[in-house]
Order: structure tokens, then C-alpha cells, then sequence
């Protein structure tokens, strides 16, 4: 990650932990009062557009929730569709073998 990706999102956490509105200006003022090396205005930019309207602090607090119970399904189906794949695996690895064999060299010879 740059300087300037980290100094926008660590100015965007500031901003939401004080629970003042995201913009590109504010964004801009704290990077500049921390004194880091000229940040280009597209990053804060960027950053004030993409956390429009959103309230950080529930982002932070929900990133590992939700995902869960979205992935309990598909293990369900990925488990029929592997028992499925699984004789059609043995019979790929048991033609490479053969083809080993037909080389005339083996693994042991």
C-alpha cells in the first residue's frame, strides 16, 4: 500500500471516529496537519467517494459477519459436486501413470 492510500484511510478513520462527515477537503487538512509528503488530491478524492454515505464505524465492526452463513451452503453442494469429481480424478491419475509405464521408465526403475 502507498503513503498515500495509508494517509487517507488512517484521515478517514480519524474523521469517522469523531463522527464528522468524510470529504476530500477534511481528508486533506488532516494529511497535511500530519505532515505527510504531498499527497496527490485524487486519493482523498477517491476515498471521500467511496465512503459517501456509509458509516464507517458499523464497516469496521460487521467486516467478518455475513460471510458465514453465505458460505454454509455451497460447502453443502462443493461436497456432493467433489464426490462427484472424485472418481473422475483416480481415473486421470491412473492414466498418468499408465503413461509413465509406456515410456518404458517408472518412479523406481
Amino acid at each position: 500500500m502507498s503513503t498515500a492510500e495509508l494517509a487517507s484511510s488512517y484521515a478517514a478513520l480519524i474523521l469517522a471516529d469523531d463522527g464528522v462527515e468524510i470529504t476530500s477537503d477534511k481528508l486533506q487538512t488532516l494529511i497535511k496537519a500530519a505532515n505527510i509528503a504531498e499527497v496527490e488530491p485524487i486519493w482523498t478524492s477517491i476515498f471521500a467517494k467511496a465512503l459517501e454515505g456509509k458509516d464507517v464505524k458499523e464497516l469496521l465492526t460487521n467486516v467478518g459477519s455475513g460471510g458465514g452463513a453465505a458460505a454454509a451452503a455451497p460447502v453443502a453442494g462443493g461436497a456432493a459436486a467433489a464426490e462427484e469429481a472424485a472418481p473422475a480424478e483416480e481415473k486421470k491419475e491412473e492414466e498418468k501413470e499408465e503413461s509413465d509405464e509406456d515410456m518404458g521408465f517408472g518412479l523406481f526403475d
